[in-house]
């Protein structure tokens, strides 16, 4: 079964940090993109083959929306 699972990944000087606003709880880091591409995958692998039917379903009709926007501060 395939799923489609929203990932925000941020950077900063240690690194790469990578969570799952869908999946609780389910996050991973890395010290290249390409790494915590693969690290957050393997996580949301894992997250969900543990959860139950039920929740798969949930996960499943989830769906989060992004969008950068610009504010102006005085």
């Amino acid at each position: 079964m395939r799923f489609k699972v929203s990932v925000m990944i941020e950077k900063d000087d240690n690194g790469y940090y990578a969570w799952c606003p869908d999946l609780e709880g389910c996050h991973s880091q890395g010290d290249t993109f390409e790494e915590i591409v693969a690290n957050i995958k393997e996580a949301i692998e894992a997250y969900i083959e543990a959860s139950t039917p039920e929740e798969r379903e949930e996960y499943r009709q989830k769906e989060i929306f992004t969008t950068a926007i610009e504010v102006e501060v005085a």
